[in-house]
């Protein structure tokens, strides 16, 4: 049985001190197609602001700055914080903070682009239903919001298809749904609010 607790950011940086790559971000061939297609997702479009939410090692940050001209890249473990610094050093248009989302969140900005990337499954009903509310107040006008999410088996709080479905129906924002697509071992979304 599933815990429905958020796993807590110990669980994370205990998963980046104890192996150098944990879930094999930077060498499996599955993340590299996954971060291809989440690119390609995309289309070239050009973002103001972007937002990237559990960012880990930084391995597709690197690859969604180019697509935005500020990008804040935030994740729980200091660890993989750590890494991603160093990976995106010369960089200057990415920020990269210690931030417990969507307990911890950007206040002020509004963001045209947000990215989950396997990590709403990570959450409990309660986060996923603050999560949508900070999406809704933050995400702004013509904005898009671009999950992707396995959907093997888990032991994590939610099925990638459940976060992403109980995300979809707690958003308050009118939108269009641009993408929902199935890959062999992955979801990806791409949802687009209303200008």
């Amino acid at each position: 049985m599933r815990d429905k607790r958020s796993l807590t950011p110990d669980y994370f940086e205990d998963m980046f001190r104890g192996t150098a790559d944990p879930w094999d971000l930077e060498t499996s061939p599955y993340e590299k197609v996954k971060y291809a297609d989440t690119i390609a997702a995309l289309a070239g479009r050009s973002y103001r602001q972007g937002f990237e939410i559990g960012c880990a090692k930084g391995v597709l940050t690197r690859q969604l700055a180019l697509h935005c001209n500020r990008l804040l890249a935030i994740d729980v473990s200091e660890t993989a914080l750590m890494a991603a610094r160093e990976r995106c050093a010369g960089s200057p248009s990415i920020s990269l903070l210690k931030m417990m989302f969507p307990v911890e969140a950007p206040s002020q900005t509004q963001f045209d682009l947000v990215v989950l990337s396997e990590v709403a499954y990570y959450w409990s009903d309660d986060d996923l239903a603050r999560a949508a509310h900070w999406l809704t107040d933050h995400t702004s006008a013509g904005g898009d919001v671009l999950l992707v999410h396995w959907t093997g088996e888990t032991d994590y709080p939610q099925s990638g298809d459940a976060a992403v479905e109980k995300l979809r129906c707690a958003i308050q924002m009118p939108m269009d749904v641009l993408r929902n697509e199935r890959r062999e071992n992955y979801r990806l979304d791409l949802w687009r609010r209303w200008p």
